[in-house]
């Protein structure tokens, strides 16, 4: 009876970006293992994630009560796409409300099965629900949806605003190898003119602090790619961390565009067919922020005056005046007309078929990781504008590191289009530096390939890290990787 079964709860934060690649994971896990998988959310979300889980799935969703009301938030609040930037703050801010609810739920669950879940794995920001899982005798496991290398800098600067104390413009990265370094120019506005000891601050020190008694972490992320970053926090978390990437999912994008999916997917690649191999540029900005209203006139300046074939996934600007849908309100007078036949305008579009058709040559993102993740699995390097998170921290990354990205802009300034047109042509181009970029990004997908190959003579490193993972989550006395001592965050 499925009463009976030993039973995995997972419950992301309320952010697009975080349910679906929850659900993929979820997905995943069900496969693989068999066992009961409870799906959290709130009553809003669970209405939607519902007709996303495949009929062969017995995946169990719940809901745990939230009153957007009750903390300032919408009523037709879903997720934090439909809040403006200080309404998402309060969200994050308030988030550690769903404790006692969230306590209640797993009690249920207890009563209902006999014994406490085999596993609990929370979203990052519910760093709070590792007492939940230890108080009920629960392995409690992070999934962090987010890369190595660019959380780590989240996690380093957050922690300890280096910054504040740096005599010079260019100063190390606290807890990173020697030579890791970062330019005051590179800090996004949130992070430069912080207040040491604010609300966010406050909020994100007690998240971290929550995070050092949990069991084990999970990245979507493979360890070829994202080492530096993952052994961060081997160190600094002092617990188990797993690289289970690429985890990948076209459910939420599906959801959003509705019955128009089909149409527009069919019209996407009918266009897509009729350019030439790698000649597309495709530009897209996730589903949570758009550019400026002055950025998303320097973007379609440049777009035009490229020359270059594109797909662009354009909405309302953020902070717009003109935020009726209408693109006439917030695009160059004329610029549908100009760029008509090489340029394709959707308000919705099929990411992942976009990514991997032929004729699609590179990728403009806000590189958000589910983006990233999508993109380099498909060979494709990027060009990031950053606007929020860990965003700015994995284009560095990608540039520095990876060497498969060029980034447009620097910490939170705007680029401007003719800077645009040449960062295109470089990419788009059969320059040195462009042809270097897609061959370091057709290694990394080849390397993602090989990372979630389960075959019986065959086992890639990922799919070993989700072995180890699960084998620590039955076996809780012996973990697969000894944690070293626990440190602790200074109050």
């Amino acid at each position: 009876m499925a009463e009976t079964k030993d039973n995995i709860v997972m419950f992301p934060f309320m952010a697009q970006g975080h349910i679906i690649p929850f659900l993929a994971l979820a997905l995943e896990l069900e496969k693989k293992i068999g066992y009961t998988i409870t799906f959290v959310n709130i009553p809003q979300n669970i209405k939607k994630i519902q007709p996303l889980i495949p009929t062969s799935s017995a995946i169990r969703l719940l809901e745990i009560p939230f009153d957007p009301s009750a903390h300032g938030l919408p009523t037709s609040f879903e997720t934090t796409e439909s809040l403006p930037p200080l309404l998402m703050l309060r969200l994050f801010l308030t988030s550690p409300s769903l404790q006692p609810a969230f306590r209640k739920l797993i009690s249920d669950l207890v009563h209902q099965h006999r014994q406490p879940p085999l596993c609990i794995i929370s979203d990052m920001f519910f760093g709070w629900s590792v007492k939940v899982a230890h108080e009920f005798g629960a392995f409690h496991a992070i999934f962090n949806v987010g890369g190595g290398s660019g959380m780590s800098l989240f996690h380093s600067l957050w922690l300890n605003l280096p910054h504040k104390k740096a005599k010079s413009e260019e100063f190390p990265i606290p807890g990173f190898p020697e030579g890791h370094s970062i330019h005051v120019k590179q800090l996004p506005d949130h992070i430069y003119y912080v207040v040491a000891g604010d609300p966010w601050c406050s909020f994100l020190k007690q998240m971290f602090q929550d995070w050092l008694e949990t069991d084990g972490m999970l990245f979507n992320t493979i360890e070829e790619m994202d080492h530096i970053g993952l052994e961060y926090f081997r160190k600094q978390i002092g617990c188990p961390v797993w690289p289970i990437g690429p985890i990948l999912s076209s459910l939420g994008s599906k959801a959003r565009a509705g019955e128009e999916a089909q149409s527009t997917l069919d019209h996407c690649m009918k266009w897509l067919d009729s350019k030439p191999e790698k000649s597309v540029l495709y530009v897209a900005f996730g589903s949570q922020l758009q550019p400026s209203p002055s950025q998303t006139i320097e973007l379609a300046m440049a777009l035009e005056a490229s020359g270059r074939n594109f797909v662009w996934v354009i909405r309302p600007p953020k902070n717009s005046a003109t935020n009726t849908g209408h693109r006439n309100g917030w695009l160059p007078r004329g610029f549908e007309q100009r760029i008509h036949g090489r340029g394709l305008l959707l308000e919705w579009a099929p990411q992942l078929e976009i990514l991997s058709h032929k004729s699609t040559g590179a990728f403009l993102s806000h590189s958000g990781w589910n983006s990233v993740v999508e993109a380099l699995t498909n060979g494709l390097p990027v060009l990031a504008l950053p606007m929020m998170g860990d965003q700015h921290f994995i284009a560095k990354m990608l540039e520095e590191e990876t060497g498969v990205c060029i980034g447009l802009a620097c910490g939170s300034s705007e680029a401007k289009y003719k800077d645009i047109v040449e960062k295109i042509e470089v990419m788009m181009s059969g320059t040195c530096k462009g042809k270097d970029m897609k061959t370091k990004a057709c290694k990394i997908r080849d390397l993602l390939g090989i990372a979630k190959k389960d075959e019986k003579n065959f086992k890639g490193a990922s799919a070993i890290a989700m072995d180890d993972f699960l084998t620590a989550v039955f076996d809780k006395s012996t973990p697969s990787i000894a944690p070293p001592t626990k440190p602790q965050i200074s109050q």
